[in-house]
């Protein structure tokens, strides 16, 4: 059995399977509800949490294949189980398992750090590794999360003592929702765009309530903070607030300009993806003799592991790569 990249994602040859595909696909895995790990496919391999998410965004999900944690399951010859991969709610990974026993695990977005939003992230030990590589070069070493935290509470603070609005600047799915209810455990009034509301709706609807929380219906009171899309914060939809002083939430904040990326005026480092150093603790923890990395800095994560004394190689162009 082997993995190839097509046009639209990768595929396990001599399977129907698609993994994350990026367009219609027989059937495809799909690993978190983001847009770009999304399509209207034939027929879909997702946790419950996933499957809202799409239909959300892209209306019902045909013959929907609803797949618990660790359970294991048959496709033809293989045994199919998802793992936690801690990104966003209902994130996994796969892990397919051939009949003689060997694996390999597809880690699609991964995140390590604790989450209150997000199931806990599993170690999938596997023979084969095929992991993302977003934030795969050495540059990026995320503070400890509640070290960030920390210091967007101070920022909200501050902003809240000298009468400007705060705004915080997050994506509507996962980064939102974990941020603003850490901020509502510490005491924080949270109005949200109703792209990011909308989505919170679910989360409480699969058990992860968040609590001084309301629709952003063009207003913002005095002591509250707006959650607003950063696609949505240019051109004026944040004009009619003012003062008000903005910050984004971002890995990519980690990079010079990251603030000016954003047109905010601060960046902080809140991720819900996994840092360089946690890419390379994870890779060893698999046990996996063989990595293939995707997506982001393949090239550099493959590289550092190669140093470390790991068999690995970047998956770029179109090609095949035999996994067992």
């Amino acid at each position: 059995m082997s993995v190839e990249l097509r046009r639209n994602g990768l595929h396990l040859t001599g399977t129907p399977l698609s993994l994350d595909a990026k367009r219609k696909s027989p059937l495809s895995f799909v690993s978190h509800g983001h847009s770009d790990h999304i399509a209207r496919h034939e027929s879909t391999i997702a946790t419950a949490a996933t499957l809202r998410f799409m239909a959300h965004r892209l209306g019902p999900v045909a013959a929907p294949l609803s797949v618990p944690f660790r359970r294991p399951f048959e496709l033809g010859p293989l045994l199919l189980e998802l793992l936690p991969a801690g990104h966003i709610l209902g994130s996994a990974q796969l892990r397919v398992t051939r009949a003689d026993g060997k694996r390999i695990v597809y880690t699609g977005d991964i995140n390590t750090a604790p989450s209150l939003t997000a199931e806990a992230t599993e170690v999938a030990t596997c023979d084969t590794l095929v992991i993302e590589s977003t934030f795969g070069h050495p540059r990026y070493r995320f503070p400890p999360r509640p070290e960030v935290l920390g210091q967007v509470e101070t920022w909200l603070r501050a902003q809240l003592n000298r009468g400007v609005t705060p705004v915080l600047l997050g994506y509507p799915l996962g980064k939102s929702q974990e941020a603003m209810k850490q901020l509502a455990l510490r005491g924080f009034h949270l109005v949200a765009h109703p792209s990011i509301f909308e989505v919170a709706e679910l989360y409480a609807e699969l058990g992860v309530p968040i609590e001084s929380l309301r629709r952003y219906d063009g207003r913002v009171e005095p002591g509250e903070v707006l959650f607003f899309p950063p696609h949505l914060a240019r051109g004026g939809a944040l004009a009619p607030h003012w003062p008000r002083a903005t910050a984004v939430l971002t890995g990519w904040a980690m990079d010079p300009g990251g603030a000016r990326r954003y047109g905010a005026d601060v960046a902080f480092p809140l991720s819900d993806h996994a840092d360089f150093p946690s890419l390379m603790r994870y890779v060893k923890d698999t046990g996996a003799r063989d990595v293939i990395t995707c997506h982001g800095f393949a090239e550099e994560l493959a590289q550092a592991l190669r140093d470390a004394g790991t068999d690995a190689r970047p998956l770029g162009k179109p090609q095949q790569m035999t996994l067992f």
